[in-house]
């Protein structure tokens, strides 16, 4: 089976040597599974994501799905990879036996997803939206909402959704106005529009369920008067079969400059005697009961940035090593052959570039899925709540920090290819396309920073900071005693001190009161605190690799010294980034909040 999705080598080594995930085997709920069965977990889903989902990826981008007639309208591929998907239970990889699905550790369910998302992003995005939607519906539904609707979406017989931005208020939550009217039967009337809802209409599936958010007649304003409510394309009777359709009507289909397979819907609610929802967890709770399905998608945001930079890698690794262009810079016979691309000096950077990025990334998002697990089944409450703490503080450096740089892998993946890189003849183009959303997917860039560094560092007194700084050192100190990755190990550790002696700065300014001036140049600080945690984790897998080149692997030689030298690179060519940046940070410098309007 030829395909560009993924090295199979680094996927073995990332689960099975760098992150250890035979680990959770130890766990209760996966005392069932061995190597074996995770091996095949994930051949097959990447069976299914290159001989399904790969194959039309190019379709679904130029034949888009069409309004037509009030309806969706879209290549009938698309379907047919979703029942083949439903069908061999990757749909539910990661839920429970008794629920259909194949219960498979965090990290392994969400490389089995993360490799469709490769393949063909458009179409997965449907399956994504629907698995993210039944967990909430799980976590904050009653008994009958998770009958009624979750197992049904679990199974892949209805798909979901979720609804929260409307046309005036953007990513401003506490601004929207879509409406709840309680009923006498303890039902709701939903009036409102909302926007840009993925997934919103098609006709993949029996039902669509949205999860909602709008406000209660006596709702106090902002996001402290959000509820979240279950509101059926079709109602569904108490026997769990399909009544009439509900008052959710399709409005139009926006057209993105990527994941164009997916459809992206404004939807109108109430248009006539207002939409049937249905209240799911506590009134006025909705905002922090969506965040149970927005942190779920927000890693799945950066593992998707993940594996479209890392086949953007794959093909541009490819065509360099293919393609025959110009001569060595020292070769100055016209008459004598043309070597491949890979000869060349710059392409070489721009491929380890990429490998730093993408691998990198995926070092990380996989690390937010072992803390998913630890969270959940470590031995001891305290254990689980330093796993939830770590995996709160790392979920907008997983979700922002590769949608920026495996989207720079993408882009360097187009300029690998020289002119034909920009021309739709080769798919590099299309997968910078489908990436440059992911910075806007499930929060900006702006939001997430602020979330990272007005929140989740200085939560419980800054106890998560700490916690994860004492890991990245732990992890140099162990660095330092072998003599290939003694820079490496300085050059983190001085990435660690500036960044820590940049927070402080920025807390001391936030207990003054200067909040908005703190907070000002919140991006860059996830850019440089993600620069240092790839960091740490491009450590760990050189630590991983030299002992692999001693005997202790199963990878290749070569593949182990690809692991070492692109530590390397990573310490001296993207670090440094990091202390220039904490240098400003430190400074609490202002000069973008000092620009007046009339100014720009």
């Amino acid at each position: 089976m030829q395909q560009k999705i993924i090295n199979l080598q680094d996927l073995a080594f990332q689960l099975f040597e760098l992150h250890e995930v035979e680990q959770v085997l130890n766990y209760e709920r996966y005392s069932e599974h061995n190597r074996e069965t995770l091996q095949a977990a994930l051949d097959l889903a990447l069976k299914v994501a290159a001989e399904e989902f790969a194959l039309h990826a190019r379709l679904v981008d130029e034949e888009e799905p069409r309004f037509e007639n009030g309806r969706v309208t879209m290549r009938p591929e698309v379907k047919k990879a979703l029942d083949v998907l439903r069908d061999t239970g990757l749909m539910a990889a990661g839920q429970d036996f008794e629920r259909g699905g194949m219960q498979l550790p965090a990290a392994v369910a969400q490389m089995c997803v993360g490799m469709l998302k490769g393949a063909n992003v458009g179409t997965q995005g449907y399956a994504g939206l629907t698995i993210a939607a039944a967990n909430l519906i799980m976590a904050q539904g009653n008994d009958q909402q998770q009958k009624t609707y979750a197992e049904p979406m679990m199974a892949g017989r209805f798909f979901g959704t979720m609804c929260l931005t409307e046309p005036h208020a953007g990513s401003s939550l506490g601004d929207l106005r879509t409406r709840a009217e309680p009923q006498d039967d303890g039902s709701y009337r939903l009036f409102g529009n909302k926007i840009y809802i993925s997934g919103g209409d098609h006709e993949l599936s029996e039902n669509i369920i949205h999860m909602v958010l709008a406000r209660l007649p006596d709702a106090p304003p902002g996001v402290k008067g959000i509820s979240l409510f279950i509101v059926p394309k079709v109602l569904v009777n108490e026997d769990g079969s399909l009544g009439e359709r509900n008052d959710v009507a399709l409005a139009g289909l926006i057209h993105k400059m990527g994941y164009r397979g997916t459809t992206s819907t404004m939807l109108n609610f109430g248009e006539q005697d207002g939409a049937v929802g249905y209240l799911v967890g506590e009134a006025n709770n909705g905002l922090a009961a969506m965040f149970h399905m927005m942190n779920e998608a927000r890693i799945g945001v950066g593992l998707g940035s993940v594996m479209l930079g890392y086949t953007g890698y794959q093909h541009a690794l490819e065509y360099a090593r293919e393609r025959r262009q110009g001569r060595p810079v020292g070769e100055k016979d016209p008459n004598s052959p043309q070597v491949p691309l890979i000869r060349h000096a710059d392409i070489r950077r721009m491929l380890l570039t990429q490998k730093a990025y993408v691998e990198g990334g995926l070092a990380l998002c996989l690390q937010g899925a072992m803390l998913v697990d630890e969270k959940k089944h470590a031995a001891t409450d305290s254990e689980r709540q330093l796993a939830a703490g770590l995996l709160d503080l790392l979920t907008p450096i997983i979700k922002s920090w590769p949608s920026q740089f495996c989207l720079e892998a993408n882009s360097l993946a187009i300029q690998v290819h020289g002119g034909y890189g920009y021309t739709r003849e080769y798919p590099v183009e299309q997968f910078y396309r489908d990436n440059r959303l992911n910075p806007i997917h499930e929060g900006t860039h702006g939001i997430q920073g602020l979330d990272l560094l007005g929140r989740k560092v200085s939560m419980s007194d800054g106890k998560f900071f700490r916690a994860l700084m004492d890991r990245i050192e732990a992890t140099i100190a162990e660095a330092r005693r072998n003599e290939r990755l003694a820079s490496c190990a300085d050059q983190l550790d001085r990435a660690v001190q500036a960044m820590t002696k940049a927070t402080a700065a920025i807390n001391a300014e936030k207990a003054s009161g200067n909040v908005e001036k703190a907070l000002a140049n919140a991006s860059l600080y996830l850019e440089a605190f993600g620069h240092t945690v790839v960091g740490w984790l491009w450590l760990r897998q050189a630590i991983k690799a030299i002992a692999g080149l001693n005997g202790q692997g199963e990878q290749t030689a070569e593949f182990y010294e690809g692991k070492v030298k692109a530590c390397g690179y990573f310490a001296r060519y993207e670090l440094p980034k990091v202390i220039s940046l904490a240098e400003l940070l430190g400074a609490v410098d202002a000069t973008a909040l000092a620009m007046k309007d009339s100014e720009f």
